[in-house]
């Protein structure tokens, strides 16, 4: 299938297939756990054998007084271990993985241990033929993938998303969302404020930054090669991957996003030279945006970090010029062609 293909390709060439971590996934979520009571939360691109999202609402799932918690995985996870579902022929040889969808409503002590964890979790699963299902796809999707009819079907049924979607359809995964009007909490590069797709949205407030931005490690999968930088193996041979630019994306409304920036310094024409081509004026690091100017200032991308819309205002994007109506020009200045900026403006 055409999907099918197109998604394992993205899988293995650029190699984006990256896991996260628990405690990363814990640390992120403590900040909107008035999100979550009585929501029905999709996990879409999660192995609930192998996923520490999946994990972390299933152990979470009474806490947060969840409604419902669903997890897809994708036929074909490059990850899989032992507990994933196969299809065995009449000598028990494996024929070929499946793509499946757990779904929970609740979890109770199911093994009389006395504590709810992950092994009634476990137990739920293997002893009620209610909770997995089988996923097939469709003629354009492979089963399991986001973008097929099932799995959208679940999206549409679902309250928030939260997940680690493949980093290289991340443009296609947040349209999907927009297009049904999803909540969510999501991972992503940060190169993707930059997106045409992906910028407006920033803009115009309908998404924004969550806590965390920076760097995370990820388990990747055994077919990664391996880098001079920002790889390892640990003792048990599992691969790993750190990323210096990632972020958490999410239109949750969170205490942080209307924290305003504490502004010390003064507007000065010589510390803060106008563009050679464009009507703004340079600022190299966000801590250096003055306090005391109101018109137009290009800004690191690492801005979005520090943005409250309470305080700026987010004009454009100085990138290239030319790559979308949003896009107002390339910052140059005194000949030298600058990184990307953020245009804003302060509100008064």
């Amino acid at each position: 299938m055409a999907g099918n293909q197109s998604l394992n390709r993205a899988l293995k060439a650029k190699q984006d297939e990256f896991y996260t971590q628990m405690d990363d996934i814990s640390n992120e979520l403590k900040h909107y756990r008035e999100h979550f009571h009585g929501k029905k939360v999709l996990c879409n691109c999660d192995d609930p054998y192998e996923s520490n999202f999946f994990k972390y609402f299933a152990l979470n799932f009474n806490t947060l007084g969840l409604k419902k918690l669903i997890a897809t995985c994708y036929c074909g996870s490059p990850v899989v271990g032992s507990e994933m579902l196969f299809e065995i022929d009449g000598e028990g040889k494996l024929l070929r993985k499946k793509a499946y969808m757990v779904e929970i409503t609740e979890v109770d002590d199911y093994n009389g241990d006395g504590a709810v964890n992950l092994s009634d979790v476990q137990y739920l699963i293997q002893n009620d033929k209610n909770v997995l299902t089988v996923l097939h796809g469709d003629d354009r999707y492979g089963a399991g993938d986001f973008r097929s009819t099932e799995c959208v079907e679940l999206l549409n049924e679902a309250d928030i998303v939260c997940t680690n979607p493949p980093f290289s359809l991340f443009r296609e995964y947040v349209a999907l969302l927009m297009k049904y009007e999803k909540k969510f909490l999501i991972i992503g590069g940060q190169n993707a404020l930059k997106y045409k797709e992906i910028f407006p949205l920033l803009m115009h407030n309908s998404m924004w930054l969550g806590y965390k931005s920076g760097d995370m490690s990820f388990q990747v999968p055994e077919y990664y090669e391996a880098r001079e930088t920002r790889y390892w193996q640990d003792e048990t041979g599992q691969k790993w991957r750190s990323l210096g630019n990632i972020c958490w994306y999410t239109n949750l409304d969170i205490a942080k996003r209307h924290e305003q920036m504490d502004l010390w310094k003064h507007y000065d024409s010589n510390n803060y030279p106008h563009y050679d081509n464009f009507d703004a004026i340079n600022v190299d690091k966000v801590i250096d945006i003055p306090c005391d100017y109101y018109g137009l200032m290009g800004v690191p991308i690492t801005f979005m970090d520090k943005y409250s819309p309470d305080q700026f205002e987010i004009v454009g994007v100085l990138n290239h010029g030319c790559d979308s109506a949003f896009d107002l020009a390339k910052p140059t200045l005194n000949g030298k062609d600058l990184y990307s900026r953020i245009l804003i403006r302060r509100k008064k």
